[in-house]
């Protein structure tokens, strides 16, 4: 536990010759392995990085808990479901696979505007360019705004501080919510809204308990963010109401007791820390880049984290899985085993992993190996963009079922009546099965728009690059076109602000 003891990286004062003689081993302020040039976005191996053994995922008759938690399971589980929806068995929904290449043009369309013909610039999906919106660059100014005697570890784990908290306060925030930002005057809703509402109480050291060092998270900062004070830096009210606000505030609370894992976080119970955890765990390769396996970062996330869901989520063996749920398009009890029938998605998760491996890439070229076990995210905007353009048809007495909940809530929420779409909970079999022939189809997806593209080989796009500047802007750009007063999904979800 010394290595999180020590103080010395926040303001290190070694050249970079005495950094250079440091030893290899050093997680803390050795440069010496980060020479090589930046891992490209797509996620391609430089010649000189060596393939790193991946992990085989848990055996389900073994331990069914763990390899519901598991990355693996994400696609395994997902592909039984897609098989279903290209033979158009869903239970939900009509498939019409006579719309996929059409579906595929389009996201081709939205890419090759935005970065035509330089592909290789599309940058991974991540948190970082919603803390960007508007062109402004936040991120490499608040790097700046930074002494230069704090090192690119102690940077790199201020960064995941931020991320972390940032993307668990990423639900869904609702149409009716927006934020004005307190250093620009501009206002900013839904994604980037949040993310620049959160940059902006991170700065203020909302989530510190450390006043000469506002810009970290810890523990015991956490513990100290009420839903008062929270909505009062997210600009919650009636008038602005945000989605989930609660929720939010207990996710935060939960993180607060989670970071007590001092293995993983240190002692003085940073996000951050999980940074020294990686670069010193034994799977980690000391190359001409650390290289860390992604099965190594997700364990930290779901085994580290398992303490902010909420009890109430699926079980197995008394263990909580998470973001996973009972979905009837899997095999059913009997003769299929109880684990069997759970489709999970983790996609909070998945969305943290994609985000903070971007700042540990760019400031400690980080390379991680066995990045393409994420899957594309089940969630709306990706799952929006299926249905839009017809690929997805949902059933009618389904969509009758979705009215009457939509409705009920308007009524409840005082609403107004506009854009009436079907509404559900996120546990309902609808959403479910939505989910997870999204994460199959996204899948799919990269392989067309590639072949559309003419790309391959190293030129290939990565999943990560297809989520960025494909399907999840061009799920929010059809759903502005097809419910322009609203600009929501075409299904709205029930939000709790813990998943969606």
């Amino acid at each position: 536990m010394g290595l999180f003891k020590r103080k010395d990286s926040k303001h290190s004062i070694h050249s970079e010759e005495e950094q250079d003689s440091l030893s290899a081993h050093s997680t803390r302020n050795s440069t010496a392995s980060l020479r090589s040039s930046a891992v490209k976005s797509s996620g391609n191996l430089p010649v000189s990085i060596p393939e790193v053994p991946i992990s085989k995922p848990p055996d389900p008759n073994l331990d069914p808990a763990a390899y519901l938690r598991s990355i693996h399971a994400v696609r395994e589980r997902s592909k039984i479901v897609l098989q279903k929806a290209r033979a158009d068995k869903l239970n939900h929904f009509d498939v019409d696979m006579s719309k996929f290449e059409a579906t595929a043009s389009y996201v081709v369309s939205i890419i090759k505007r935005d970065y035509s013909p330089d592909y290789s610039s599309i940058p991974p999906h991540g948190r970082w360019q919603h803390f960007d919106v508007g062109g402004r660059p936040r991120i490499d100014q608040l790097l700046q705004s930074w002494p230069s005697t704090i090192d690119p570890t102690e940077r790199t784990r201020r960064l995941i501080d931020l991320f972390l908290v940032s993307v668990l306060l990423d639900a869904g925030a609702g149409n009716k919510w927006s934020y004005k930002s307190k250093e620009s005057g501009k206002v900013f809703s839904r994604s980037e809204g949040l993310a620049v509402a959160s940059l902006e109480m991170f700065k203020t050291g909302l989530f510190s308990s450390d006043p000469t060092e506002p810009c970290q998270v810890d523990g015991a900062g956490l513990k100290k963010v009420t839903v008062e004070a929270l909505a009062k830096g997210m600009q919650h009210s009636e008038q602005n109401p945000l989605a989930g606000i609660e929720g939010r505030a207990g996710l935060l609370v939960r993180l607060s007791e989670a970071l007590n894992n001092q293995d993983l976080f240190g002692v003085d119970a940073r996000p951050g820390n999980m940074l020294d955890y990686l670069l010193s765990h034994p799977t980690t390769l000391a190359s001409s880049v650390p290289i860390v396996s992604v099965p190594t970062l997700w364990s930290v996330l779901m085994d580290g984290l398992a303490a902010i869901w909420p009890p109430s989520r699926t079980q197995i063996d008394g263990v909580s899985i998470g973001d996973a749920w009972t979905c009837k398009a899997l095999p059913q009890t009997p003769p299929a085993k109880p684990w069997e029938a759970i489709a999970p998605f983790h996609k909070l998760t998945q969305w943290l992993c994609y985000s903070i491996m971007v700042p540990m890439t760019r400031l400690m070229k980080i390379h991680f190996a066995g990045a393409e076990l994420l899957t594309g995210l089940p969630e709306y905007r990706n799952g929006g963009l299926l249905i839009d353009l017809g690929l997805l048809t949902l059933k009618e007495p389904d969509v009758q079922r979705g009215l009457v909940t939509y409705k009920e809530n308007s009524r409840k929420e005082g609403q107004p009546s506009m854009e009436v779409v079907p509404m559900f909970s996120a546990d309902d079999d609808v959403i479910v099965e939505w989910r997870a022939v999204t994460v199959g189809f996204l899948d799919d997806l990269l392989e067309e728009v590639n072949h559309q593209l003419g790309l391959r080989g190293d030129d290939a796009l990565s999943l990560a690059q297809l989520l960025e500047a494909g399907t999840w802007k061009g799920g929010r750009e059809i759903a502005e076109v097809s419910r322009p007063n609203t600009k929501e999904p075409p299904i709205m979800i029930i939000s709790d602000g813990t998943v969606f």
